[in-house]
C-alpha cells in the first residue's frame, strides 16, 4: 500500500451499494476514515499545501488498495477538481490496479463537490480521459450541492446520487418527492442509474422502489464497515430494471415458512431437522438481523455428511461449509420474473427453493419453483382465455387490477378510453372487414406502446373501445402516437377519442371511482371535432382540450 503511505493515520471504512428492487449487492463504496479529524479536515490542510490533486488521489488510490481484490465492484470518491487533473489522477490509479488485480470496469469513479470555480472544458476533457481508460463515472451530490443539471445532462455519468440531505424529506416532503421523480424520468430516458445515499428508513426504501430508484446506501441497508471489503451477500435473483407487470402471481402469494437456523449452526443440527420432517427440502441460515447468509439444500447436504464417517467429520462443525449463498428474490416480484431470473441457474442448484426476502434483505420465507411453475401456467391460461380474439388484446380485468394495486401503493397514474368516432357507420359503409382491420391496426399500435413505456397497461374492452393505463409522462407519448396518427378506412380518414383522467394520490379509491369520473370525460371527447384528446381532473369539472379542431372548448366546463 505504498501510495496510503503518502496519506499517514488513513484507513477505509466500505459501505454497500443494493438494488431496491431485489436487494442484490452491487458494488462497495470506499470512505477514507482519518485516524484524526475529518477527511474535509485532510483535503482542506492540503489545500493550504498546494498538495489538494496529489493527497486526494492518493486516498482514491489507497481506497483501491485497501479493497485489494475483492469481487465486488468498487466506488471511489474523488474532487471534481482533481478530475480536471486527469494524468495526476490517471497514474497511481492505474498502478493501484495493477496491484490489486482490477480492471478499470470494475471501479466507479464518483465526482465530488464543489464543481464553483472550475473550467468546465477541463472538467469534461478530464472527464473524457477517465472513462477512455474504463473507468465508470458518477456524480455525487446531486441536490444539496453545487452539482449544475446541466453538467448532468452534458456529461451523461453512469450513475448520479442523490445527497443524503435532499433524501431526508422522504416520504413527508412532497416537493422532493416530485424532484426525485423527476430525476428519476431523466435517468429512464438516458440510461444513467439514480442512487440514493443516507437511507434510514423502511419508508424512504419502500418510496424510493416505488420512485423507480435503483440503488440505495444508507445505514438501513447496512452501515459503513471499517478495515475490510468482505461482505457475505446472498445470490439475488437478476431483476433490476425489469418494469412490474403482469406476470402471474406475486412471490408474496407462494410464500411458505422458511426453516430456519442461525448462521452459526452445526452439521447435526441441520442433520437433525431433516431427519425430523422429510417433507423440509431446505434450511436457511441466518445472520442477527435475520437475512439469509447461507443455504442449505436436503439432498446435498445429506449426500455430504453421510457415509461411513460423515457423522465424526461433520457433526460438529460449521453447516456452512456444505452450504451456497441463497437466491433471494423481493417478495413484491411477480412469478414471471422469478422464473426468468432463476432459469439462468444451471446444474445442481437449478431447482433449489428461492429465500424470499423483504424491503431490506430479511428472511420472510421461500418459494418452491414447481409452485411457482403451476401458478403462472394457471395464470397464462386464465389470461389467453381473456385475449380480445381480434387484437390479442388483454381484457379490462387485468388493467382494473393495476389500478388498483396503484390505489394501494399511493402512486399518480392516468386511466384513458380511447375509441373510434362513428365506428359504426364505418361498419356500415365500408364493410366489417374494413372495421376489423382498423380496429387491429389500433390494437398493434397500443401493443408497440405497452412494450416501449414501462408504465403502461392496455385492455380491449370490446368492438372498438380500449382502455389505456398510463403514468403522467407517458400519457403525451400515448396522444402523439394515436390520436395524431392519420387513421384511415379504405382511402377514407377515421377519427378517434381520447379521454384521460390523471389520478392524483388519494384522489380515487379504486378502479370503480376512475370509471366512473372517467365516463363524462368520454362523452366530452366525441363531443369535439376530428380526433380528439380531453383530460379532466378528480374534484374539479374543468376538462382542458388538447386535441381537437374546437379551440374554444380549452378549459370549458361540463355538467
Amino acid at each position: 500500500m505504498n501510495h496510503v503511505a503518502a496519506v499517514p493515520g488513513v484507513s477505509y471504512a466500505f459501505q454497500p451499494l443494493l438494488s431496491t428492487r431485489t436487494g442484490r449487492l452491487l458494488a462497495l463504496e470506499a470512505l477514507a476514515r482519518p485516524d484524526t479529524g475529518t477527511v474535509h479536515d485532510l483535503l482542506a490542510d492540503a489545500a493550504r499545501r498546494r498538495q489538494l490533486v496529489e493527497v486526494d488521489t492518493a486516498l482514491a488510490a489507497g481506497a483501491v488498495h485497501a479493497a485489494g481484490n475483492a469481487e465486488l465492484p468498487l466506488h471511489v470518491n474523488v474532487l471534481a477538481r482533481t478530475a480536471t487533473h486527469p494524468d495526476t489522477l490517471l497514474d497511481p490509479l492505474l498502478a493501484a490496479l495493477r496491484a490489486t488485480g482490477r480492471e478499470p470496469a470494475d471501479v466507479t469513479v464518483e465526482i465530488t463537490p464543489p464543481f464553483g470555480g472550475l473550467s468546465r472544458e477541463a472538467l469534461f476533457d478530464g472527464l473524457k480521459t477517465v472513462r477512455h481508460h474504463g473507468f465508470r463515472l458518477a456524480f455525487d451530490g446531486a441536490g444539496d450541492g453545487d452539482l449544475p443539471l446541466s453538467i448532468i445532462a452534458d456529461a451523461l455519468p453512469d450513475m448520479v446520487k442523490l445527497d443524503a440531505y435532499l433524501l431526508a424529506g422522504v416520504p413527508g416532503n412532497p416537493a422532493v418527492v416530485a424532484l426525485i421523480e423527476a430525476l428519476g424520468h431523466l435517468g429512464t430516458r438516458t440510461g444513467i442509474r439514480l442512487a440514493a445515499v443516507g437511507v434510514e428508513t423502511e419508508d424512504q426504501l419502500a418510496v424510493l422502489s416505488r420512485l423507480g430508484v435503483p440503488v440505495a446506501q444508507g445505514n438501513l441497508i447496512a452501515p459503513a464497515r471499517t478495515g475490510t471489503a468482505t461482505f457475505t451477500a446472498p445470490e439475488i435473483t437478476r431483476l433490476d430494471g425489469m418494469p412490474a407487470g403482469p406476470g402471474g402471481p406475486l412471490v408474496a402469494d407462494l410464500v411458505q415458512p422458511a426453516v430456519t437456523l442461525p448462521e452459526s449452526a452445526a452439521s447435526d443440527e441441520v442433520r437433525r431437522v431433516f431427519a425430523q420432517a422429510p417433507d423440509v427440502t431446505g434450511v436457511v441460515l441466518l445472520d442477527s438481523t435475520g437475512r439469509p447468509r447461507w443455504s442449505l439444500s436436503r439432498n446435498r447436504f445429506l449426500l455430504a455428511v453421510t457415509g461411513p464417517y460423515g457423522h465424526a467429520l461433520h457433526a460438529s462443525r460449521p453447516a456452512a461449509r456444505h452450504a451456497d449463498p441463497p437466491r433471494t428474490i423481493r417478495a413484491d416480484a411477480s412469478g414471471l420474473q422469478l422464473l426468468a431470473a432463476v432459469g439462468e441457474t444451471e446444474g445442481a442448484r437449478a431447482g433449489d427453493d428461492v429465500v424470499v426476502v423483504d424491503a431490506v434483505g430479511r428472511c420472510v420465507g421461500i418459494v418452491r419453483l414447481a409452485e411457482v411453475i403451476r401458478g403462472v401456467a394457471e395464470a397464462k391460461v386464465e389470461q389467453a382465455v381473456a385475449l380480445n380474439p381480434l387484437t390479442r388484446l388483454p381484457g379490462t380485468a387485468e388493467v382494473t387490477r393495476e389500478i388498483d394495486r396503484r390505489v394501494e401503493r399511493s402512486e399518480t397514474f392516468v386511466v384513458s378510453w380511447l375509441d373510434v368516432d362513428g365506428f359504426t357507420d364505418v361498419n356500415e359503409t365500408a364493410g366489417f372487414a374494413a372495421g376489423d382491420d382498423l380496429i387491429r391496426a389500433l390494437g398493434r399500435r397500443l401493443a408497440d406502446l405497452t412494450a416501449r413505456l414501462p408504465a403502461t397497461r392496455v385492455a380491449h374492452v370490446g368492438g372498438d373501445d380500449f382502455l389505456v393505463l398510463t403514468d403522467v409522462d407517458e400519457v403525451g407519448v400515448l396522444a402523439a402516437e394515436v390520436v395524431d396518427h392519420p387513421w384511415q378506412v379504405d382511402g377514407t380518414a377515421a377519427c378517434v377519442s381520447l379521454a384521460s383522467l390523471v389520478c392524483a394520490v388519494g384522489s380515487v379509491a379504486s378502479h370503480r371511482d376512475a370509471s366512473r369520473l372517467l365516463a363524462p370525460l368520454t362523452r366530452r371527447a366525441k363531443a369535439v371535432d376530428g380526433s380528439s384528446w380531453v383530460m379532466g381532473r378528480p374534484g374539479t369539472d374543468r376538462v382542458d382540450v388538447l386535441r381537437g379542431a374546437d379551440p374554444q372548448s380549452l378549459a370549458s366546463r361540463y355538467s
